[in-house]
């Protein structure tokens, strides 16, 4: 409701535009706030029909962008006011931003939208010592199955995968978030994945919010391997990798399913080690004998800037970094999206991950 406030007083306000444009603006903004009330019903107590789900989706997305507009409005305005230039000129210039500021909420929220239903295959090759030949692995994460991502959506995203003829498939966490079993038809979708070593999972935080037993047990039956604080190995004997998984960093919070990185690393084979784990920060943990972590979480941010707050929590947001001599870490940008189905300067993913020897 504060943010409303904002965008009505420091934004609509101070727009040089007739009485009554501002008077429909504000009326958007009316509706905006219910739209949030009524998505958060959808998703945790009404069953919507999908396109009115998806109208209710929108509006936390459109906010977060007016509110970034309504500040940078705010700021320019003031400048503006305080510059020492003829009248004639600064009315010249206010006009500009008002228009452009328009403009621009209305242009990022229509593109955001569009980039949500859009997902970027990323090609990447990572080079691993210690590796003998090469593999390749599709990464997904953060699906977020329930609302608006539904059976349509994780069957067009098996069907691209399996087009990729991968050596293995690992889904890095926050795979459901609705209860298990209103997800059990959309999850049967994932027994269609195709590769030569299997699909492979790790948990992530929301697994946590719906009956995380329940989601694993349900997993386990679709014959995906949980990796729960421990590691299988991958290819023909001394030419594979350990494929090691941890649960995620939130079980520290209620004190079960914690991540143990000791027990996941334990007697490995003399090969290179890949972890799995859902959140970038969990790389703090992780010890030296570790070659590549893969991870989700981050969401690349979702919506620009939204990223640089999700940066004061994760040491990375995207993408493949080099941690340490020994260490790097990708960061899948999430594979589906959650909250609003919208997307900015952070497209959805499916990971093509081509391990290398060095």
């Amino acid at each position: 409701m504060l943010i409303h406030v904002y965008i009505s007083r420091r934004f609509i306000a101070h727009l040089d535009i007739k009485s009554t444009q501002k008077f429909y603006l504000r009326i958007f903004l009316f509706v905006n706030f219910f739209g949030i009330i009524a998505y958060m019903l959808g998703r945790y107590y009404i069953d919507f029909p999908n396109w009115l789900y998806f109208l209710f989706s929108l509006p936390i997305g459109v906010l977060f962008l007016l509110f970034c507009t309504a500040i940078i409005y705010d700021i320019s305005r003031v400048i503006l006011k305080k510059t020492k230039i003829s009248k004639k000129r600064r009315d010249f210039f206010k006009r500009s931003l008002d228009i452009s500021s328009l403009a621009l909420a209305s242009t990022l929220s229509a593109k955001s939208i569009y980039n949500a239903s859009d997902i970027k295959l990323e090609k990447v090759d990572i080079e691993i010592k210690k590796l003998k030949k090469s593999y390749k692995i599709a990464q997904l994460s953060d699906i977020h199955i329930g609302g608006l991502i539904d059976r349509a959506f994780i069957k067009n995203m098996v069907q691209r995968v399996n087009a990729l003829n991968v050596d293995l498939v690992v889904i890095t966490g926050d795979l459901v978030d609705i209860e298990i079993i209103k997800a059990r038809n959309i999850l049967a979708e994932l027994g269609h994945l195709k590769s030569t070593y299997g699909t492979f999972f790790v948990v992530g935080n929301h697994e946590y919010f719906h009956d995380i037993a329940k989601i694993i047990k349900t997993l386990k039956e679709l014959n995906i391997r949980v990796l729960e604080n421990e590691n299988v190995y991958i290819g023909d004997e001394d030419e594979g990798f350990n494929l090691a998984g941890v649960y995620d960093v939130f079980g520290y919070r209620i004190d079960i399913y914690m991540p143990d990185i000791n027990r996941a690393l334990c007697e490995l084979k003399d090969s290179p080690t890949v972890l799995l784990a859902h959140q970038p920060q969990y790389i703090d943990e992780v010890t030296d004998s570790v070659d590549l972590m893969l991870s989700g979480h981050t969401h690349g941010g979702q919506l620009f800037p939204f990223m640089f707050l999700v940066k004061l929590q994760q040491p990375y947001i995207s993408g493949l970094h080099q941690h340490n001599d020994e260490l790097q870490i990708y960061v899948n940008k999430g594979t589906g999206f959650w909250g609003p189905p919208m997307r900015l300067c952070a497209s959805s993913e499916i990971t093509e991950i081509t391990l290398i020897p060095s």
